[in-house]
């Protein structure tokens, strides 16, 4: 299987645990967009035991206090995920996504991840 997340050894960690590692968004929305991937190949958030489940919600909260600390500007945070191709999927690897948000940082974040569908976001 060729997987850009089974080849941990390529990619610069920002921290790991025992069951996900967390990395920097390559194509970030926003500065500091950070990735929670589980060490397992797991096609999408679905497919984790409750160990890795865990083990996530625990990063994604070490690394908003851990973005809080290093940078005051965030005022929010999106936290995503794309589980399959007609949601967005690229990469069928689970990830989550961390992304940092300021206050400025667009025109209306009202309706935030409805976003995915534009004309959906605002309601």
């Amino acid at each position: 299987m060729n997987c850009l997340f089974c080849e941990p050894h390529k990619l610069n960690f920002i921290s790991k645990n025992d069951h996900v590692f967390s990395v920097r968004d390559q194509f970030p929305v926003t500065a500091g967009h950070l990735l929670i991937i589980p060490k397992a190949h797991k096609v999408d958030f679905f497919a984790l035991n409750e160990k890795e489940r865990e083990a996530a919600f625990e990063m994604i909260n070490d690394l908003k206090d851990m973005s809080l600390q290093d940078d005051p500007s965030i005022t929010g945070f999106n936290i995503g995920m794309n589980c399959g191709k007609d949601a967005g999927q690229t990469i069928f690897h689970c990830h989550i996504h961390l992304i940092p948000r300021r206050k400025g940082d667009c025109d209306s974040p009202k309706g935030g991840v409805r976003g995915v569908i534009p004309e959906k976001q605002s309601y």
